[in-house]
């Protein structure tokens, strides 16, 4: 099946943005639920998402029916500053959508490699996501797939749905949803603001080596569609 190119989207606002992207996401997450019972949802943490969640959770969707997950999670406590789990439950799983089922990534009780391990067996038991939300960083990473680990390569090819990863150029050691698991999807979605995140994506659309911006393995691959939404 033949995919679109890159849908590419620019607000001049991030206000413009959210109320754009909220309309979307309560659309294809209600089409799910109407079309299969459930709707699943993958989202990323850092500053950017966090207006997004905070509107989101007030939207009138059928909660109950949606699970959450996220693509990938920095090896802390989940009520650390630093987990993206902290940022979801603080700003997302709260309203309305306080009734959504959340799957974390980890296990507290284990060290990273076993707590992959067992990210691996949840995410197992989930389908096809309906929707991914990604973020890119300066280096061109996405999910905790960093150009400067030893860990990449493995991240882009594997058949496991996630792995631990060791970044060099940022901190804390990661559980990384793999490229196959956030490919088994119906949409994927970058949410980026700001001039540098342009540039970013300008230089990540210009070239093919995946090696050095594991965000190109995303953007230009044809088994599902990818829309990027940008403010400023």
């Amino acid at each position: 099946m033949s995919i679109a190119p890159v849908e590419l989207l620019r607000f001049d606002t991030d206000a413009e943005l959210v109320q754009r992207f909220i309309e979307r996401l309560c659309k294809q997450l209600s089409q799910a639920i109407a079309e299969r019972g459930e709707a699943y949802l993958v989202v990323s943490g850092g500053r950017t998402p966090i207006k997004l969640f905070s509107e989101l959770s007030q939207q009138p969707l059928d909660w109950a029916r949606v699970t959450i997950t996220l693509a990938d999670e920095r090896w802390v406590a989940a009520d650390d500053a630093a987990s993206n789990e902290c940022l979801v439950r603080m700003h997302l799983l709260q309203h309305r959508a306080a009734a959504a089922k959340f799957v974390s990534l980890l296990d507290s009780t284990v060290g990273a490699a076993a707590s992959a391990r067992s990210a691996e067996s949840k995410l197992a038991q989930l389908p096809t996501f309906d929707v991914v939300i990604l973020g890119l960083g300066e280096d061109g990473h996405t999910a905790s797939l960093f150009p400067c680990s030893a860990e990449l390569e493995t991240g882009l090819t594997t058949k496991t749905a996630a792995l631990v990863v060791t970044p060099t150029t940022a901190p804390h050691q990661r559980i990384s949803m793999s490229l196959r698991r956030l490919l088994d999807s119906r949409q994927i979605y970058f949410h980026l603001s700001g001039a540098a995140k342009a540039d970013v994506l300008a230089r990540a659309l210009k070239d093919t080596n995946h090696l050095a911006m594991p965000v190109r393995a995303v953007l230009q691959q044809t088994q599902v569609p990818v829309s990027v939404l940008l403010a400023g």
